[in-house]
């Protein structure tokens, strides 16, 4: 199949679905954990969990890169433009991630505070080139996917000597998450959330290949499955993790071989392992600090290291008490297990980060209404 249509063919999916009962043993239960944001935002777009036999659940997982960033971090970028009078760019969705005092970036900027939405860390570039008289910092986050665009963005800065020009750096490691949520008690010693695979993310993988999950796959027995975001492509990959559990395997296979090899993209690898060295610990919102899971800027470019120029240092700030985004993003809840899901917390008024990205678990639920669904079926 070559093209998006033929990944969302209604009579494929139902008979992917027909497959999928027939190969779940019905004397046992089977918990997927979705990785990868963009996965929950298919699954509920597309009612896949309505396919599902009873015994077959997702779990989400914490793969949304804007739903995992700490107060702490959007706090930094906030303090960067109102404190030292800095342009902040960032992407669109982190601009709604609550923060402390009520602000997000975007009240922030409400305030007079000059915070900017862009759509590449290029667009920074230009906006320092252009106000070489004010400092400019491009507020990097996300996973893999986004880390080589930041690290380009550096070597240019510095090959202009762009004086005025920093990234402040959260970009963030997936295999370390994932081992980080095998290790975790609700796994590994309570099994509150039971885990019998994983459903490995897209647009990660296909710049690190498949080889960084054969680790854990091999260490914890857990079958990792790497999909597409094509309903048909998670389909694929939840009847290929059925199927590794009732042969006893624990493999990592690629459903997503049109995009995804072992060895992923070398040439990007290399740039960002020039640029960036890893962080010893990074605060993860919902799984705490995380060993080995982040990246900052290495030292031939300090000179564009926001966190070295402004002399920051890092301050924790606790989620919002009666916000279980820490919760679902760890699988011990779902998005209509908190109490402020579609009541106090919408897409309008987002009181946790999983509410605010489309690849939020709260998002994806109450934009496609699966809580509803939930809601009906309890009543």
């Amino acid at each position: 199949m070559k093209y998006v249509d033929e990944f969302r063919d209604g009579e494929l999916a139902r008979q992917l679905a027909a497959k999928i009962r027939a190969e779940a043993r019905t004397d046992r239960t089977y918990s997927f954990m979705e990785f990868c944001g963009g996965h929950t935002h298919a699954l509920s777009r597309y009612g896949v969990p309505a396919l599902l036999p009873d015994n077959v659940q997702m779990v989400h997982g914490p793969g949304c890169p804007v739903c995992v960033l700490p107060i702490g971090r959007i706090d930094q970028a906030i303090g960067l433009a109102l404190q030292h009078g800095a342009i902040v760019c960032t992407y669109g969705d982190t601009m709604r991630v609550p923060a402390s005092g009520q602000l997000s970036m975007q009240r922030a900027k409400a305030r007079g505070a000059d915070i900017r939405m862009v759509y590449s860390p290029v667009d920074a570039l230009k906006i320092a080139r252009a106000n070489p008289e004010r400092e400019v910092v491009f507020f990097a986050i996300g996973f893999e996917t986004t880390t080589p665009p930041t690290a380009l963005v550096l070597k240019q800065a510095a090959t202009e000597n762009l004086a005025n020009f920093s990234v402040l750096c959260c970009h963030v490691l997936t295999p370390s998450a994932i081992t980080h949520i095998l290790e975790s008690p609700e796994v590994k010693q309570w099994g509150t959330v039971p885990l019998d695979g994983f459903v490995g993310p897209a647009h990660v993988s296909i710049l690190i290949g498949s080889a960084p999950y054969e680790g854990f796959a091999r260490d914890y027995r857990k079958p990792v499955v790497i999909a597409g975001f094509e309903p048909l492509d998670v389909m694929q990959a939840i009847l290929m993790l059925i199927r590794q559990v009732n042969d006893g395997r624990h493999e990592v296979e690629n459903e997503f071989t049109r995009a995804v090899t072992r060895e992923g993209n070398a040439a990007a690898q290399a740039l960002v392992a020039e640029v960036f060295e890893l962080r010893e610990n990074f605060e993860w919102r919902g799984l705490g600090e995380v060993e080995f899971s982040a990246l900052r800027i290495r030292a031939p470019y300090a000179r564009w290291d926001a966190e070295r120029r402004f002399d920051l240092r890092y301050q924790p700030v606790p989620d919002h008490k009666q916000c279980d985004c820490g919760a679902i993003l760890r699988g011990v809840k779902r998005p209509a297990d908190c109490r402020l899901f579609a009541t106090v917390c919408t897409p309008e008024n987002p009181m946790g980060s999983c509410m605010v990205s489309s690849e939020g678990a709260c998002a994806a639920h109450y934009s496609y209404g699966r809580w509803k669904d939930i809601a009906i079926t309890t009543a």
